[in-house]
């Protein structure tokens, strides 16, 4: 469509601008309910408490723990670049990921995952087909590790699970050998069928290649083991770090079957149920709080500024530059 059919178009439906505009004020307001709500449902007495609680050192090496997992998994998206060929920075990638990421954890995947994804990148010019493949990607990056670190902890490590549970310590070993079978399948498939195309329903989806599965093995494993060693570190290291990680997945996977924003209640009954034959409850919800604190909170601020510099600057941007006037000034 040439540019004059285009600008013909918007002036044939000079309600659009008003409908864009309504719109973002309406994702805002949105944006910011959420948030006032998740501050709200956080006992923040408990928080400082909990902090107060643990030595400055654990406390220092949780964050960069915590830190590292953020950075590392904000490197999620560079392997959906180098997938799709957009010419968008790797800075400004891993703007948007870290933005994603923050709000993901604390509202929720279709707020923070996509949404953010979706308005973001569409700022800096991709289009929906791109920003989808980007977002498939990254989503397959991060469960691929969980697969194959899940797999492995539940084998190898297998847990105490208390007596009314649907699933015994054996039957978790029975899951973890199918879990790491998934993995070792979708390596077989990116080895046998590397950058070929599959269709699937009406959908192309594009086989990486192996060495780029193998990428997304380290990054994904390497992020949940870090995320399993903040946990580990504000528990003090009073359990064993593969029981703590193994504890931790089980938590995530059921903050995502009970689709509660950031895991609220979930990740503690699991942390408490499955470990407080070993550590007081007190002590369990302590360091939780910390990783509350540390994973979900102080990211979640930093990504709100981020996310609200990112708008102005996009603002400033896409506002046209007035033409000079061309005719002599009358006199």
């Amino acid at each position: 469509m040439s540019a004059v059919a285009s600008m013909s178009g918007i002036t044939a439906r000079p309600w659009w601008p008003w409908v864009k505009r309504i719109g973002t004020w309406l994702f805002f307001a949105l944006i910011a309910w959420l948030l006032v709500k998740q501050a709200r449902g956080i006992d923040w007495d408990d928080v400082l408490q909990a902090f107060s609680g643990l030595p400055a050192g654990t406390l220092a090496m949780a964050g960069l723990l915590a830190a590292a997992s953020f950075v590392l998994y904000s490197t999620y998206d560079l392997l959906g670049r180098r997938l799709t060929g957009h010419n968008l920075g790797a800075g400004t990638v891993m703007g948007v990921t870290f933005i994603s990421y923050a709000f993901n954890l604390n509202l929720g995947s279709l707020v923070g995952g996509v949404a953010f994804r979706y308005r973001l990148y569409s700022r800096l010019g991709l289009d929906s087909e791109v920003i989808t493949r980007i977002l498939g990607f990254s989503m397959l990056t991060n469960w691929f590790g969980y697969l194959v670190v899940a797999g492995a902890a539940f084998c190898f490590w297998p847990l105490d699970l208390p007596p009314d549970w649907k699933i015994d310590s054996g039957g978790l070993r029975v899951l973890g050998g199918v879990l790491l079978a998934l993995g070792i399948g979708y390596l077989v498939l990116c080895g046998a069928a590397s950058e070929k195309t599959l269709h699937l329903r009406g959908h192309a989806l594009q086989v990486p290649t192996l060495r780029m599965a193998l990428l997304q093995l380290a990054m994904s494993c390497a992020n949940w083991s870090l995320m399993g060693g903040v946990v580990w570190l504000l528990l003090q290291q009073k359990v064993a770090y593969p029981e703590v990680l193994a504890v931790l997945l089980v938590g995530a996977v059921a903050g995502v079957i009970t689709h509660v924003p950031a895991g609220l209640g979930v990740l503690e009954a699991v942390f408490v149920a499955l470990l407080s034959h070993k550590l007081p409850q007190g002590q369990i919800l302590a360091g939780l709080i910390g990783y509350r604190a540390l994973y979900y909170l102080a990211p979640l601020a930093i990504a709100t500024v981020a996310y609200v510099a990112m708008e102005v600057r996009a603002r400033r941007a896409s506002k046209p530059i007035a033409a000079p006037n061309s005719k002599a000034p009358s006199h």
